[in-house]
């Protein structure tokens, strides 16, 4: 008999102590039971008042909560890879520590799961919010109706970009375990790595159920481990961390299709170029002389192959970030998911 919970709901914990017990409620309030909570505390300044949220909600609910204090800062990827290592699902399903868990998710996914046979990889549909909840900003949905896609180059080039929010994505444990590195640290990219190689072998699926809500304008807290220094800064995203973190993504494709022989690369780089909006637009309030300098550097990394990638430039560096928001939203609301373009399209079953 197999008494390993289906879920172990993964919470990498570096400060935001504060927003800790939302998260925890909105995981606690969901209708599937067959789960546990592991929190990783990476030696953040608020490891004290972690540990005390940690330990209120353990009183109340005893048994389903875990937590464990680093002994040292991991960083990110470090983070994610103990989690992993420490989970006792048979999925883990990771949480950002100020992010939400949706009403109904776990089910959703757990229903999903149970559907395909050999499911490696659960790519969440989420929506991103400011200040409430209630009030969502922008929705984040690649298929309109579930879709499978089996192990190979198409499920991995599909994935691959669409799995960097890491809350509400969900990977098979035990294959995630197996494939353990730390060759990847440092680029804020490790579940990336773990999705390109789970899905050589098994199949992906993109579940249209809002799974998960992103909070924005939490400041980033990069930066701080060993791995990290000098290439991210705590509380800011500088155009030089943005272009070491797009490197990270073509170099962790590259060993991807290196390491399991699968011709991905190409599509993934195209397949960033072809959504590179996001990427820009981080930057584009920056004095003029530095986004067109940060601009070129993308290109330098091959997305100028992509003609959207010169149409996102261009438009906001004529109509600006506000207009360009708003025309991109627009199109989204008006076909109900992200537009698919090119090798986006991962339409084999």
């Amino acid at each position: 008999m197999n008494t390993r919970p289906l879920f172990t709901v993964c919470i990498p914990a570096y400060n935001r102590a504060s927003l800790l017990p939302a998260l925890l409620d909105s995981i606690l309030s969901q209708d599937c039971n067959d789960y546990d909570i592991l929190i990783c505390e990476d030696g953040s300044p608020e490891r004290i008042k972690i540990t005390e949220v940690v330990q209120r909600y353990q009183a109340k609910h005893a048994g389903r909560i875990h937590c464990e204090l680093n002994p040292k800062n991991l960083g990110y990827d470090g983070n994610i890879r103990r989690l992993v290592e420490l989970s006792q699902g048979r999925y883990c399903l990771f949480m950002g520590n100020d992010d939400l868990l949706c009403p109904g998710a776990l089910k959703a996914i757990a229903d999903a799961i149970a559907r395909t046979h050999d499911c490696g990889v659960v790519v969440r549909s989420y929506a991103s919010f400011d200040t409430s909840p209630e009030t969502p900003k922008q929705v984040f949905r690649y298929f309109p109706q579930e879709r499978v896609i089996a192990g190979g180059a198409t499920a991995v080039f599909t994935a691959y970009r669409r799995s960097v929010v890491i809350s509400g994505m969900v990977i098979q444990r035990d294959a995630a375990h197996a494939v353990s590195t730390m060759a990847f640290d440092g680029t804020l990219l490790y579940q990336l790595y773990l999705v390109g190689m789970i899905l050589a072998r098994q199949s992906v699926v993109f579940v249209p159920d809002i799974i998960a809500l992103r909070r924005d304008g939490t400041p980033p807290d990069f930066g701080n481990s060993d791995s990290e220094r000098g290439k991210f800064v705590p509380h800011d995203q500088t155009p030089e961390s943005s272009i070491h973190f797009m490197r990270g993504m073509l170099q962790i494709a590259r060993h991807v299709e290196t390491t399991q022989q699968l011709p991905v690369f190409a599509h993934i780089r195209a397949d960033i170029g072809h959504y590179a909006y996001p990427i820009l637009s981080i930057q584009a309030k920056r004095p003029f002389r530095v986004f067109l300098r940060y601009g070129l550097n993308l290109g330098g990394l091959g997305l100028w192959r992509s003609p959207l990638f010169h149409l996102y430039f261009i438009s906001l560096l004529l109509l600006g970030e506000a207009r360009s928001d708003a025309i991109i939203q627009f199109i989204k609301q008006r076909l109900g998911h992200t537009p698919r373009f090119g090798a986006a399209r991962g339409d084999q079953a």
